[in-house]
Order: C-alpha cells, then structure tokens, then sequence
C-alpha cells in the first residue's frame, strides 16, 4: 500500500492512459472495502466499513441502522478536504488526530460533510485521490459499461448478458438486429461469447449514430469521410463560424481521429466525426459567453445581481443547520450579494442564525472570515454583504471592528471613482471590494453622535408574526421533544405536498403547511398542560396573553408582539455602509443621493410589479432593489424571479439550498457572463421605460425568431423517481421547450413521444418561436417520459437565448454525464407588420434617447405602500384557487402529449407563488391565448403634486377602471 501511495503522489507526471490505470488501482482498493472512523458532532466517532459500490456511483458504509441512507451518490460531492478543516473536526479538539489521516467529504445541496479519519496516510491517500478521479469523470465508457453487464465476473459477455445491459442502457432493438450486431463483433476462436475488445467493437456498432452518419454523407459527396476542404464547409454553412482556416480542420482531425490511416491522409471518418459534434465545441452553450464578455463599466443599478437569502441556512427555515460552508459554496458559485442576519451572542459574541426558530447558531466571526476567504476566488467583481442587524449596540460596535479586522482595505472605496456623482459605481471600478449593505444614520444627526434611531421597517428578515416560534418548555415537554415533533410534522405535510409534477412550482402553499403546523403543535402542547395543571382551563386569553409576554413558562408556542418601528444604530457600522443603504420606501426622497437599496419581499413587490411595472422600471434605473422570499416560505422553496427581472430588479434573493426550477433558471441567468454574477440589463431597461405586459413591449425593435429542429436523444436515463428503478419499463421520452422572458414571450411546445427507446431516439421535429426581448429570455429544455397517467421529469437544461449557437449542436442534460438532446438551431431577426417609424418618425428617437428621463418619481412613497387598497384581492374580486389532487392528476394526464401526435403550442403566463390575500396579476389573454396587458402610458408630474397622490391619481384613472371591470368579468386564473 505505501508503494501506491508514492504512486499517487507522482500521479501528475504520468500520462492519461497511465493516469488512468491509478484510478482504477484507487476504486479497487475503494471497493473492497476501508474502516474508518466515522466523526460525528458530539460524539467520539463511530467505526464504520466505507466501500465503493460496483457500479462506483456511491459510497455506503455499514453497519447502519438506515442501510438505505448509508450512502453518498458520486454525482452529488461537492468536493474533497484533506487533513482536519471541517467545523466537526475542529469541534473535535480533544482528539489527537493525525490530519494526513484525515479528510472530509462535503456533498449534496446542504453541503453536508461526512468526516473519516483512516487508521494510515496511505488509506486516506487512496480514498482522496480515488475520489478525486471519480468527480472528475475520468473513467473509460466501455471499460464500465462491460463491467456492469459482466454479473458472473468471467470477463466475458454472453448474448443473454447483453440482452440485459440492453435494457439498462434504455434501448429497445429487435432481437434479430442485436444478434447479427453480436456475431459481427465475436471474431476469436471461443464463439458465442464477446471479450472486451469484442464488446468495445460491438458497442461502438450500437452507437453508430444514423442522424450523424447522414449529415457527413451530406458534406462529403457520399462517402465515409469528410476532407479538409469539405468538414471546412459544413463548419461554415452549418455552424455559422467565421475565420474557418485549413490549420484549424487539420487541428481538429488530429485531436478527434481515431484511424490513423484517416490521420496520415487528413481526412474526417464517422468516429471521429461522432467526437467532434459530441465536445464541447459543438455544445448549444457559447463558449465566448463562459468568460466575463460584457460591458463591466456601467453603475451597479445597470445590472442583474445575483443575490442569495438566509445564506447560512442548510435547508428549512425552521430547524435546518447554519453552517459558514455554505458562504463558501454560493460565492464559488457566482453568488455576489450574501445575506448575514446577526443577533446578540454569549460573552459578547454576535452570532448568525434565522431569529425566532430552531436553526442552530454560527459566530459572525467566522462567517466574515469564510467571506473573505471565498469572495474573490472566482471573479473579482463586488460582493454586498447584506447586514440584518438584531444586536445591541456593544455587539454592533462588535461587528464593525470584526468587518474592518478582516476585510480590511476590501472596505475602502477612497479610490473608488463612480464618474457621474449622481450615478452608482460600475462593477469593474469595485473589483476586489466588498460593500456594506445596512442601514446608516441619518444626515441630519450630529457627526459626534455615537448612535442614533434609524428605521426598521424594510428588514429583509421581515418575519411574520406567525412564522416566530419561542417556544417555552416546562410540564414534562423538553426542547428535544418540542423540535422532534417540529420535525416530523413538517416532514409528513411536505410529503403530502410532493404529490406533483417537479415542475409545478405552485403545488401547495406554505401557509397552510405552516398553519397546520402550528395547530397541530398546540393541540399537542395543551393536552400535555392540561394533564400538569388543573388550573389551566380558567385562565383567561388576557391573562395568558400576559403571562407569555413576561416570559413566564405556560408550555404553549405563542407569538410575539408587533416588530418596533425604530431600532438603535451606532455609528461605527453605520459608517461603513457607502453605496448600499438599507432604506424603507417611506423613506425615499429624491434629495440627489445615490446608494438606496429597498428591500421587501416578493408579496409586496408582487403588487408594485403587477400595478407599477412602468414606475417601477424607472425606479430601478438609478438605485438597487432587494426581492426576497416570503416568511412563509419555512420549507425554503423558491418564488419566480422572472417578474422581478423583467421590471429591472437587480438584487432577487433565492435560497441557493434548494434544488429545482427556480435555481436553474437562476443559474442559467447568470452563465451567460462568465458566471461572475453581475449580468448587464437590456439597454431599454437602463434608459427610458416600456411595458413589460404589452402584446408588444417594444414595437420600434426588431424581433428574434428561433426555429429550433429537435432531432435525437442519447444516452437518456430512467426518470431518478422511478419506482423500479433500473428494472422498469424502458422509456418513452418527448422534449419540451420553453420560453421564459417578458409574458408575451413565454410559451412552451413539445414533440411527439418516441416509444420505448431511452438509448437514441429519434424525432425530426421543428419547433419555432417569436420572441420580443432576447436578451432576458432564457431556453428550457426538458425531457419528460411518457406513462398513461402523466409524465416523469427525466431531466432539463436551461440556456440564457443569447448564449445560443446557431448550428448542429448537442444539449446535455445537467447532472447527467452522457444524456443529450442533438438539436439544429436557426435564428432570425423578424420585424412587425408595420414599421413605427412610418407612422412617427420621431417616434425610434424618442424611444433611444430616452424620452421620459425627465419624468422624475420624488418620494415614490406611493409605488411602495405596502397595503394599497385598490391592490386588495377583495377590490379586484380575485382569489388564487387551489387546485385538489384529483385536478392535479388529471392536469399531469393532460399535459402529456398523446403517442405519435403532437401537442398544439400554447401561450402561458409564468405564475408567481403569492400569499393568501394577494390580488391576482391584472392581465387579460388576447385570443391567441398569451397573457396580455392592456398598456397604460406614464403621465408627466406636476412638480408641486406628491408622489403618492399622482400614483394613485394615475390608477384611479378611466382607462385603469375599464382594465378592472374587464379583468372582473374574465376572473381568470393563470398556472404554470
């Protein structure tokens, strides 16, 4: 073992073949088994056997009383620490471990780490590196695929092994067609059987790609190779690339050329040609887009932010672990506005954590130090440290001197220049810096005040009074049993609410989930206080109200009394607050001061959105706006951002430890500037305004049509939920595609559904598509199986549409390693049917040069209030109907198209998660189907008029009144 360890150390001067060779020595040792010591919190660490399984798509341990959860999947490490740096290991300080024994696994979206210490170096050495290889992918296709289907382990496949491998691998060929394929491949003298070499030739028969085949046979006068002169053509015509030179052909020739008679006679075979269109040279993603690409030179209010909410949390709002990992993880991630909620601490120590629950508690200490660890170890670009401050002033005096320790000279914006003084700085001039987002002390108080009141009315910790629990235990309930029955009773209704397509992100409200929970705690609680006190039952409301505000024990939950209005600041931490200003939308003035960030969360923007976006798009064009997720949201699910986005907010908050739809499309937002989380907002965005929910939002603009020929799957799994799993049906797959952008621009279309064949099936279909604003319009790929009640989610890849590449190109499904969709791309600009340049010829003028920038909104109180009358669900006579299972059941029937027909294009409006009591969106469906809006100009403000009364004078209008009655009478409600 000390003979591989010196192996692996000398690894990186090997070749890959070689490299190769001590990946597979390292998964044999991982296979046959470690013991290793298991640490955990609060314990002396459990002896465990860790092994790798036989298809090295996990690591299991046993002995384990949950064998079935013993277990870490590949796919889901987040990445490999050597020696003792977890927070486990250093809450370990009285065991003497040697850290070259020691090492950390961190996996899945919660970061969750999994500790071992091995009885030797060699051990850990072995496992680090095996691992290591293994999230690396490099492993031989054939190698692995021949070792699966060898189940008796003689190294040889018969016809009956392969017949089954076939049905793994999701493929459904005629027996005859696999046989003739297998005695083409078995050439030795032990016929009827196939050895590696045998099968890899076999293999390669059963991938040949027809659709590939075809294409080169189109481009090269057909025959089976292309030459420079010809694959130099399709690289021109085809995939639109510029600057084609013979080198560059011979390049590729030499790299993905596997005959080296094809080689020595510079021409493209089919394998080779298989290679090429299978890299990532020809992915749909731009490879120019993987780099920061765009003007970095303008404000901040100029672009999309990516923002992350209770960054610290693991999971749940209510009882999940804070872990400073997790600051690690989202700003590697691209993640540039971090949230940090601080409350007071023991021995005068702030702490981090979400007030009024379970979560567990990290020092500020700590995370400041993660931050500055991890801020600018991908991209140098500015990152907000958003402060919410619940601490006393000693441990806000704390926090300053933590942040000016630490971050040190990151603090200083002296040198910064903004340019214009009446605009925010760009994100290049910020590069390395980190920006205090808090609140600061008023102007008007004196410079040698030490402290002053400030408001404390936008907290972005904006908690319901419903969602805080402080909980006193007494009468025979301890803290374990009240979080213990917390625990389950959340994890039984989120199971019920699970009973749903994974894209429905609307199945249940978190409300309700929370109302039940809150019942069901104090139904228990009593039965346990009526047993303990006799008295109980005379106590009247008051007086009970009266006793849990003194913060005597009664054993019940109950809540707290209204937030003050006003907090304490001192002037240490407010004075590094430069740029981003905590403000409350009461508070808005227009005195000529840049640097307001207004924070609310996405129940109240969802009403500015829906009744402002004009205004609301101004607004944003000169200072920040902070979207984060209501408090009702315990389970940290996730709200649309794309409302948000399209009315110019720049900072939309998601919890990053949630995994689906949401974050993807996150995700896929921000991909398309080199990941570095600053992503430019269309020009027409930053300067004048427009209606985001026009039929036409911008008529002077040319449009983007994409005609997008779906052609072929590979490789395409079993859905991950199957309830057979690797011994179900084979599937039968169709390809969604959806549009995300301005309403007029969302819709989704699919193809025909392809039976029994997960392996390579077939479409030949052409979707297309219109879309009004590309540059915020994002392309969802999805591929579904079709079962008669409904559909499985097998798999999605989002694309921003401007990081599309016209051509022949492969889709991979994300968290897939070989799953792909073969799709051909064409994109054209397409005008409307009148030019308004005709009808007004200074109409394209006024639309560039920005013809409402005078159109000043001083105040804007109005566009913030938080409760606007004429925004009551009751006014406007909608409610948000909740759909039963059995609707849902028969909306997943439906939406899958039925077999060998294809599904009609539909309009849809994207639905955003809203608390009960919030107005539906005020739009109205032409008859096309597509969400419509009735457009509604921006008015000029008399100077001396307020801007809460010309707001509201502007929705009062005739034209306002109309657009309600009409939305009365079609009361209609839109779902994803």
């Amino acid at each position: 073992m000390e003979a591989d360890s010196q192996v692996f150390k000398e690894a990186k001067h090997y070749s890959f073949f070689e490299q190769e060779y001590m990946a597979l020595l390292c998964m044999s040792v991982m296979q046959s088994g470690t013991q290793m010591i298991k640490l955990k919190s609060g314990t002396k660490g459990l002896v465990r056997l860790f092994y790798l399984d036989e298809h090295r798509t996990c690591i299991r341990w046993r002995p384990s009383r949950k064998s079935e959860k013993a277990k870490i999947i590949i796919d889901s490490i987040y990445k490999v620490t050597e020696g003792r740096q977890s927070e486990i290991f250093h809450r370990h300080t009285e065991g003497n471990f040697d850290p070259s024994c020691c090492f950390t696994i961190y996996h899945g979206n919660h970061m969750e780490s999994l500790d071992l210490i091995t009885s030797n170096p060699e051990e850990a050495r072995t496992w680090i590196t095996g691992l290591k290889y293994l999230m690396a992918g490099i492993s031989d296709e054939d190698s692995l695929t021949f070792e699966e289907a060898d189940k008796n382990g003689d190294g040889l496949l018969n016809i009956e092994e392969i017949h089954q491998l076939m049905h793994k691998l999701n493929v459904n060929l005629p027996r005859r067609k696999v046989r003739q394929m297998f005695q083409e491949a078995d050439t030795d003298e032990n016929q009827g059987t196939l050895t590696f070499e045998e099968f890899s030739v076999f293999y390669k028969m059963m991938s040949l790609r027809r659709d590939l085949y075809l294409l080169l046979l189109s481009y090269s006068d057909k025959k089976d190779h292309l030459t420079v002169e010809e694959f130099a053509q399709f690289l021109k015509m085809e995939q639109k690339m510029n600057n084609v030179t013979t080198e560059y052909c011979l390049d590729i020739i030499r790299k993905f050329e596997v005959s080296e008679e094809n080689k020595e006679q510079n021409v493209l075979g089919i394998e080779g040609f298989t290679s090429f269109m299978r890299s990532s040279a020809c992915d749909i993603f731009n490879p120019l887009h993987s780099e920061v690409h765009q003007d970095m030179d303008q404000p901040l209010c100029n672009y999309y932010i990516a923002s992350s909410h209770n960054t610290y949390l693991t999971g749940d709002q209510l009882l999940s672990q804070s872990k400073v990992e997790m600051y690690a993880r989202v700003l590697q991630d691209g993640c540039r506005c971090v949230e940090v909620d601080c409350w007071d601490g023991p021995d005068g120590e702030p702490v981090v954590h979400h007030g009024y629950t379970f979560t567990s508690k990290i020092l500020f200490r700590d995370v400041v130090e993660a931050i500055n660890k991890n801020a600018f170890v991908k991209n140098e670009f500015p990152v907000i440290l958003s402060i919410e401050n619940h601490c006393s002033i000693q441990q806000q005096k704390k926090i300053a001197q933590y942040l000016k320790e630490i971050f040190s000279d990151k603090l200083d914006l002296s040198s910064v220049i903004a340019g214009d003084s009446k605009q925010l700085p760009s994100p290049q001039s910020l590069k390395g810096k980190i920006l205090v987002k808090g609140k600061k002390l008023p102007y008007n108080l004196g410079a040698d005040a030490e402290e002053g009141e400030v408001s404390d009315e936008d907290s972005a910790d904006e908690i319901e009074d419903d969602c805080k629990l402080k909980l006193c235990y007494n009468n025979g309930t301890t803290e374990h049993q009240m979080e213990s029955f917390i625990r389950k009773k959340l994890e039984s209704l989120i199971k019920e609410s699970q009973i749903r397509d994974k894209e429905d992100p609307d199945s249940f409200t978190v409300k309700a989930l929370l109302k039940a929970t809150h019942e069901g705690l104090n139904v228990n609680l009593k039965q346990k206080a009526v047993k303990s006190r006799s008295k109980s039952h005379s106590t009247s409301d008051d007086e009970e109200s009266q006793q849990n505000s003194s913060g005597k024990e009664t054993g019940q939950l109950y809540r707290l009394g209204r937030r003050r209005k006003t907090m304490k600041l001192c002037r240490a931490l407010s004075d590094l607050v430069v740029y981003t200003n905590s403000v409350a939308a009461q508070d808005i003035v227009d005195d000529g001061t840049m640097g307001n960030v207004l924070s609310f969360s996405e129940t109240r923007a969802h009403q500015v959105v829906q009744q402002k976006s004009e205004q609301f798009i101004l607004y944003n064009q000169k200072q920040l706006t902070r979207i984060y997720p209501s408090a009702y949201r315990i389970d940290s699910s996730n709200f649309n951002p794309l409302p948000y986005w399209n009315a110019g907010c720049q900072l939309v908050a998601l919890n990053y430890q949630s995994d689906g739809r949401m974050m993807q499309v996150n995700q896929a937002k921000f991909r398309m500037n080199g990941n570095c989380g600053y992503v430019l907002k269309p020009q027409q965005m930053c300067k004048g305004t427009f209606n985001p929910y026009s039929s036409d939002p911008l008529p002077a603009n040319p449009k983007k049509h994409l005609i997008l020929k779906v052609i072929s799957g590979q490789q395409l799994p079993k859905p991950p939920d199957s309830v057979l799993g690797d011994r179900g049906e084979i599937i039968d797959p169709f390809v969604e595609v959806e549009i995300i952008g301005l309403p007029v621009d969302c819709c989704k279309d699919q193809t025909r559904v392809v039976d029994d064949n997960g392996f390579n099936p077939v479409w030949e279909e052409t979707l297309t598509f219109t879309i009004h604003m590309p540059e915020i319009a994002l392309v969802r790929f999805l591929v579904w199986d079709h079962d008669p009640i409904g559909r499985d989610f097998v798999g999605q890849r989002t694309v921003a549409f401007s990081s599309l590449v016209p051509g022949y190109r492969h889709v991979y499904l994300e968290g897939l390693t070989e799953a792909s969709i073969f799709v051909h791309i064409t994109i054209n600009e397409m005008y409307g049917k009148w030019s308004p340049l005709i009808l007004n010829p200074s109409y394209t003028i006024l639309h560039f040069l920005g013809a409402t920038k005078n159109r000043q909104l001083i105040g804007l109180k109005g566009l913030f209030n938080k409760n606007p009358k004429h925004n009551s669900a009751e006014n406007n006579g909608h409610y948000v109907r909740k759909r039963s299972i059995g609707d849902r059941i028969l909306r997943r029937t439906a939406s899958a198209p039925a077999k060998g027909r294809k599904k009609s294009k539909m309009g849809f409006q994207e639905a955003t998660e809203i608390k009960d009591g919030t107005s539906e969106p005020t739009d109205m469906k032409d008859t096309e189907g597509v969400i419509r809006r009735t457009t509604r100009s921006l008015q000029a403000r008399p100077a001396s008029m307020p801007v809460d009364k010309f707001l509201l004078m502007g929705l009062s209008s005739p034209e306002w009144e109309t657009m309600k009655d009409t939305k009365r009478d079609e009361n209609t409600s839109v779902q994803i």
